[in-house]
């Protein structure tokens, strides 16, 4: 995070103006431009400019922004330090363009814009994933897995519900991130400072020039108590995608640790010192990155607490907009390593059959076919299972009769039957994974049938998200369009 820009004296000034190094983009200084634009237009329909002064000051604007694209031209990021090069080229008239204005409502604005654009962009790398996810989750309907909990194998699962569960995450923070949008996507221009101004500005025109739904209501609340909640709207907004990055990398990284993994990443680099080492440089790097931007967007809040109405800390719009790029980069990364992972399915399903990750559903079918309580079934299962460790059994190598050796000696003590209460066809089902999952009927569940309907859903809620985002992206693209049309006109 790189420390916000100095508001006054000579140092501020000089670091506001100093060259831009690369490529300019939608940053501070192009929407100051964009208000000036759409103040120029609306102020000439409300007759407060005459056409000439509204062409002259255009051509000034105009000139500024092709100077200041320039590599290594200065690119204001202040109001007050981006007049002066208007009025050196349209003389202190176009200060006529400043009136009803302020500081206040223009760097409100474009505090508004860059995070609405910065949102757009967290949406776009968020589809992403989720694109990459229902990919890799359509890849491996059959493959079974285990899952774990407590770090510890628990129960066999399939490989495209998980994913499915993963995607479901981060469809819901899309959801969050458009529903932040929304709320950042009205407009403070025209609210000057605290309670308005008397000039008769037309907040509805500016909104609209500038892709802004509506303007905000409330002027005192558009320039001193809205900007702590927009800060902390776009950086909580944050925190959810991050957690949900680490949460799979964790179990990605649990999986990668083992001797025979059977998740396997191509993006890793040969150790310096141990030729046998592959180590994950580029999913360490992005679980660490995930996690600086929770700690920054935690920086936001503390910042922002009990802090005096007005003041300059709620206007941070470079370290607010650096936040979010940092989290959409975070993004970006993630989705590429996504679409680089593989699984091995041979090795999965050898990894359940040499654990006794079934014996729920001994304890499970016990109880439906014998009608054996479940806390008893379930002191059976657990038994079998020590003795069968003790013994070196696996699902791969266990006999019908060791259950029924079992059973006896647990029969005797809790006064059961010595006859082992499941036929030896029923054995199968419950300690092959296959025939587990394929049981499996309640709605979300990780049966095959129930897949069918999780993908569905998944898919059209991934497409109806993704059609928003694609007009939002292109209502920004006509909203500029359209300032250089009018303005083209005066």
């Amino acid at each position: 995070m790189t420390l916000g820009l100095m508001s006054t004296g000579a140092a501020g000034k000089a670091e506001d103006l100093l060259p831009w190094p690369g490529i300019p983009g939608r940053d501070e200084f192009f929407w100051i431009t964009e208000v000036n634009k759409a103040t120029l237009l609306t102020n000439l329909a409300k007759g407060l400019l005459t056409e000439d002064q509204a062409a002259q000051f255009g051509r000034a604007v105009k000139a500024v922004a092709e100077e200041c694209a320039a590599v290594g031209s200065a690119r204001p990021k202040m109001y007050i330090r981006y007049e002066p090069l208007v009025v050196a080229k349209a003389g202190l008239e176009a200060t006529l363009m400043h009136a009803g204005r302020s500081s206040q409502d223009i760097h409100a604005t474009f505090q508004r814009a860059i995070l609405r654009d910065e949102t757009l962009k967290l949406l776009t790398a968020l589809a992403s994933v989720v694109t990459g996810l229902l990919k890799m989750a359509e890849e491996n309907r059959d493959t079974l897995i285990p899952c774990y909990t407590n770090g510890v194998a628990a129960q066999p699962s399939n490989m495209a519900h998980v994913l499915l569960a993963h995607a479901q995450a981060f469809l819901r923070d899309m959801e969050r991130s458009l529903a932040c949008y929304r709320r950042l996507n009205e407009s403070p221009m025209g609210a000057c400072v605290l309670n308005g101004t008397g000039w008769p500005l037309d907040r509805d025109g500016m909104a609209a020039y500038l892709g802004f739904d509506k303007p905000v209501a409330n002027t005192f609340d558009a320039g001193q108590v809205a900007g702590t909640d927009v800060c902390v709207d776009a950086a909580l907004e944050l925190v959810h995608p991050m957690l949900h990055v680490g949460q799979f990398i964790a179990e990605l990284m649990q999986q990668y640790a083992q001797p025979r993994p059977w998740i396997l990443v191509s993006a890793t680099y040969a150790s310096s010192a141990m030729p046998q080492k592959r180590n994950p440089g580029l999913i360490n790097d992005c679980r660490r990155d995930a996690g600086l931007v929770i700690g920054e967007a935690q920086g936001v809040m503390m910042r922002m607490q009990n802090l005096t109405l007005g003041m300059a800390d709620v206007r941070d719009e470079f370290a607010m907009g650096a936040l979010a790029e940092d989290a959409a980069t975070v993004i970006e990364t993630f989705a590429g390593i996504v679409r680089s992972l593989h699984v091995d399915r041979e090795r999965a399903r050898d990894e359940l059959m040499n654990e006794w990750t079934c014996t729920q559903e001994i304890a499970d079918v016990l109880m439906r076919t014998a009608n054996i309580d479940f806390r008893t079934g379930h002191g059976f299962a657990s038994r079998f299972v020590t003795v069968a460790r003790t013994n070196g059994w696996t699902p791969k190598t266990v006999k019908p009769s060791d259950l029924h050796e079992v059973w006896k000696s647990f029969a005797e003590e809790h006064g059961l039957s010595p006859e082992f209460p499941l036929g030896d066809d029923l054995l199968k089902t419950v300690i092959e994974p296959e025939h587990i999952l394929a049981g499996r009927r309640t709605p979300g569940s990780a049966s095959p049938l129930m897949l069918e309907a999780q993908t569905e859903q998944a898919d059209l809620h991934l497409a109806g998200l993704s059609t928003w985002l694609n007009f939002k992206q292109n209502e920004a693209t006509k909203a500029a369009g359209l300032l250089e049309e009018k303005l083209a006109q005066i």
